[in-house]
């Protein structure tokens, strides 16, 4: 397994601890209440569960998996998917401190606007991974 995925994979098995934890907290709220601001971290149990673990692993596992045609770049241009990498998490980190610490709205747009350009690199990434040999 190539490193860059091992580091998206790891990354998004600590998301998914840290949105188990959170899950974990809000339901013991429901039996016992803790604290009335603890359902403030709903957001946060949403986003570390659904974009920091599905879809960080999923980006893990498709650059490792998908195919090699490149003699000379094993993998593609793996600038792209570090970009991709790092610009999830950055979103991942600006909703979550909208969401939770009612920062600026600013936030919340440059963390959704970080997420989708993650998307499109990576999808860049994959992309020229997908086509034939002939390139069609």
């Amino acid at each position: 397994m190539p490193r860059l995925s091992q580091w998206i994979i790891r990354t998004a098995f600590v998301y998914l601890l840290l949105g188990f934890t959170f899950g974990a907290l809000l339901l013991w709220h429901k039996g016992v209440p803790l604290h009335p601001a603890l359902w403030g971290w709903l957001p946060a149990h949403i986003e570390f569960l659904l974009i920091g673990w599905i879809v960080q692993l999923t980006m893990g596992v498709a650059f490792w998996i998908l195919p090699r045609f490149w003699e000379r770049e094993r993998r593609g241009k793996e600038a792209l998917v570090w970009a991709a990498f790092a610009l999830l998490n950055l979103g991942i980190w600006l909703v979550v401190a909208y969401s939770v610490f009612q920062a600026d709205r600013l936030f919340l747009l440059a963390g959704r606007g970080a997420e989708i350009g993650a998307a499109v690199f990576f999808a860049l990434h994959a992309w020229s991974r997908t086509l034939s040999r002939e390139g069609a």
